[in-house]
């Protein structure tokens, strides 16, 4: 079941700043804008289910949307969406719903459309819906990458890069992260999420305490990262251009 906020938001920002929406052409703006409407992204709520239909697309202009593969065994991110891109691809792709859960990880805003006037604009815009799958591209890499990283890089490098990647799509250097979404971005248990943390705030970083994290030394958490955070940054940069 999905938790939407009944209102707009108080302070509204333009759809231009999700950075997908700000590449399309001035035609294709004016046209997806006139079903957009503004809302805000609160803090743990479910965009949509597994395998639910999704009745909306979402474009993030701040705050950070998390994709979480629910199992018997556990609960793992395996990507996360910001100013750069939209929550719903699978509408693009022709398709209803996912096996993911869509889960607003840090709070923000966003423009919605629902499914059915995003399917029937990108339908009439060949351009538009170009400049979409080349995002839907860029998110399938950035899934791939995560796999690898999982596998080949050790924690403390893989908590840098998710923080960098998080810091990336929020306001300034503080942000609420709590203990359970760093577990479910680094498919690991909380005790060892509180040991790759205090490693990071050891070195002067970050610092972490109830759920809050602000990053202290920006450079320094670029260079406790593995090389997965530039990767996947390129990756999202090639395909924009």
């Amino acid at each position: 079941m999905n938790h939407m906020s009944s209102t707009a938001p108080k302070f509204i920002r333009p759809a231009t700043a999700n950075r997908l929406l700000a590449s399309l052409t001035h035609s294709d703006l004016t046209r997806i804008a006139l079903d957009l409407e503004p809302v805000d992204l609160v803090l743990r709520q479910l965009l949509y289910e597994p395998d639910a239909e999704i009745e909306h697309v979402y474009f993030p202009t701040t705050g950070c949307v998390s994709m979480i593969n629910v199992t018997p065994d556990g609960s793992v991110e395996v990507g996360t969406i910001g100013l750069e891109g939209l929550v719903g691809v699978p509408v693009l792709l022709h398709g209803g719903s996912e096996p993911t859960r869509a889960l607003v990880q840090v709070e923000g805003q966003a423009h919605r459309i629902s499914a059915a006037a995003f399917r029937t604009v990108v339908a009439e815009r060949e351009s538009m819906q170009r400049v979409f799958l080349r995002y839907a591209l860029a998110l399938f890499n950035q899934v791939g990458q995560s796999v690898a990283c999982n596998r080949l890089h050790s924690l403390e490098s893989r908590c840098a890069r998710w923080l960098l990647m998080t810091h990336d799509r929020v306001d300034g250097d503080k942000f609420e992260l709590t203990q359970e979404f760093l577990s479910y971005m680094l498919g690991v248990h909380r005790p060892a999420v509180t040991l790759a943390a205090g490693l990071l705030q050891h070195a002067g970083y970050i610092h972490y305490t109830r759920g809050h994290i602000t990053v202290t030394d920006r450079p320094g958490l670029e260079s406790a990262s593995c090389s997965c955070y530039q990767a996947t940054r390129d990756n999202f940069t090639s395909l924009a251009s």
